[in-house]
């Protein structure tokens, strides 16, 4: 993975990341929408300039590919540097997350 990658898409935003999580099954924009949704529990609601505008770049920058298209709809799937670039990313929200439980989690800031 080169560096330019890694400046672009580490740290990820949320829709990425989503993005990237959802398509390492076969996928078009709408089921990835629905998915984030309920991965989310509907925090995330990507819109689709945003979906198909993220799409477009990660697919020019080679972190997923076109599959096909059924009837209409884009299918697209996660490619190897797509795979490096989102473990990537999940260590990093590990990490976080293990510093925050170290530091004595986030009880101590709620009321």
């Amino acid at each position: 993975m080169d560096n330019h990658i890694k400046k672009v898409y580490v740290p990820m935003t949320e829709t990425g990341f989503y993005i990237l999580l959802c398509l390492r099954e076969e996928a078009h924009g709408y089921s990835i929408v629905k998915k984030a949704e309920q991965l989310t529990r509907g925090e995330i609601k990507i819109s689709p300039g945003t979906l198909y505008g993220s799409l477009s770049k990660m697919e020019k920058d080679g972190l997923i590919k076109f599959i096909r298209e059924e009837e209409n709809r884009k299918i697209y799937h996660i490619t190897d540097l797509g795979t490096q670039v989102l473990e990537l990313e999940m260590k990093r929200i590990e990490r976080l997350y293990g510093s925050v439980k170290e530091a004595g989690g986030y009880e101590q800031y709620q009321n």
